[in-house]
């Protein structure tokens, strides 16, 4: 009756390696977002300028919300298509400088260029979890009554804007034309 006891580790073995290889199929760039249709959080924070700043001073139209850091690669990979897509004013840009220090932002975004109309100054990382932010960079869409509409996480390149935030924002604007 004992015997039982042997299959124990085989059992285990096959269950666990059902999950890997499970797990081989995932998509990894889909990270679900509980805020999909949800307005943003509610904040009261500092800029990186040192303004205090609260909803109420979010842009009353379609904008980018962008996570950023001074520590992050990607984020400077990112930072043309941003830069480009604020000298062109096509769309309002709003930063979150997330668990990052006020200077290393101010002296990354002298060094680089301010794509942004204001950022958001996350140090202790408490806004970023309230939006669910996984890390930088990460790029929300939010529509003109503050409600997130899309969410993209890695870099923000041209080829990420022509498909995905582009039709995102033509059909936005569509939306709320026809109200």
């Amino acid at each position: 009756m004992q015997r039982w006891k042997y299959y124990i580790p085989l059992v285990a073995f096959f269950a666990l390696a059902f999950a890997l290889w499970r797990g081989l199929y995932l998509d990894s760039k889909t990270l679900p977002s509980m805020l999909i249709d949800k307005p943003m959080p509610a904040f009261q924070m500092s800029s990186v300028d040192g303004l205090q700043l609260s909803n109420a001073d979010l842009p009353d139209q379609i904008f980018i919300l962008n996570v950023w850091g001074s520590y992050c690669l990607p984020c400077l990979v990112e930072h043309p298509t941003l830069m480009r897509l604020s000298e062109e004013g096509e769309i309002p840009i709003v930063g979150l400088n997330y668990r990052d220090r006020q200077q290393y932002a101010i002296d990354w975004l002298q060094d680089n260029g301010d794509p942004y109309a204001f950022s958001l100054l996350d140090e202790n990382g408490r806004f970023g979890i309230d939006l669910g932010v996984y890390g930088a960079p990460e790029t929300y869409l939010v529509d003109a009554d503050g409600v997130i509409r899309f969410r993209h996480i890695r870099v923000l390149d041209e080829g990420v804007w022509e498909r995905e935030f582009a039709p995102a924002i033509a059909e936005l604007r569509a939306e709320m034309a026809s109200r």
